[in-house]
């Protein structure tokens, strides 16, 4: 997958490259990750790349010629490409866009600044508005190493276990079950038995009744959206936890999968 990043401030850009997942993801050719300095497509001595805007008003709004020149010249080198630009404007982004977007070969990526971007760039030249959140950032850089990362580890190959994407927080709707590792005991905490059980049935059974109850009390909100398998609706029933789901909005929509 490639993806195309337009900035004003590159240097933001280039440590979190450098790092885990995504830096073997680039040695491996699975992701390509193109930065371009939208200050070389201005068009005055001075490289400016915003204005004062029309109307009055606080701030400076980014110029369109330079966002505009660069996307044409990232259409030169990869024909296509999604164009989205990262904005408090936009769809708010989440695990179901991220899985949406990594099934597309190429992504350019435009991050915004001060105030905003000029309007008529928007309408001709981007193809979406993404937003990861209500509250503002200095600028789209780091919105935009969220969506790299994010959409990276869903690449095939990228992570170094096949199943831990389709088993992360939000892969079902809700939240993951808890997680232990060394010591078995923790400050007079001891890890659940079950885990040490060697029954792979019963662990499962554990975990999935975990991943409701934190759903459950950490973000109820998301109990509506969460997805269960033919047989993990019949656990559920014979635990006696479907009408408790139902209550906290949960609809008897079983996963497709």
């Amino acid at each position: 997958m490639r993806f195309d990043i337009l900035t004003i401030f590159p240097g933001l850009l280039e440590s979190p490259l450098q790092e885990g997942i995504i830096r073997r993801a680039l040695a491996a050719e699975q992701v390509r990750i193109e930065i371009h300095n939208i200050r070389d497509y201005a068009l005055d001595k001075h490289a400016m790349t915003d204005d004062r805007p029309f109307g009055g008003g606080e701030g400076m709004v980014m110029k369109p010629e330079p966002l505009a020149a660069a996307v044409a010249d990232v259409r030169r080198q990869a024909p296509g490409g999604r164009v989205i630009l990262l904005s408090p404007q936009g769809r708010p982004y989440n695990q179901a866009v991220a899985e949406e977007l990594a099934q597309l070969d190429h992504l350019v990526l435009v991050c915004g600044r001060y105030e905003g971007v000029d309007e008529r760039f928007i309408a001709k030249y981007v193809d979406e508005e993404i937003s990861i959140g209500d509250y503002i950032l200095t600028g789209g850089e780091l919105a935009a190493m969220v969506m790299v990362d994010s959409i990276t580890r869903l690449l095939p190959g990228v992570l170094g276990c096949a199943d831990s994407a389709d088993f992360d927080t939000f892969s079902r709707g809700g939240l993951k079950y808890p997680q232990y590792t060394r010591p078995r005991v923790f400050e007079d905490m001891a890890a659940p038995e079950v885990l040490f059980s060697g029954d792979h049935g019963a662990v499962a059974v554990w975990r999935l009744l975990a991943e409701i109850e934190q759903t459950m009390t950490k973000r109820p909100e998301l109990v509506p959206r969460m997805r269960f398998s033919a047989g993990e609706l019949k656990i559920l029933k014979k635990q006696g936890l479907l009408a408790k789901l139902r209550e906290a909005g949960w609809q008897d929509l079983p996963a497709e999968h």
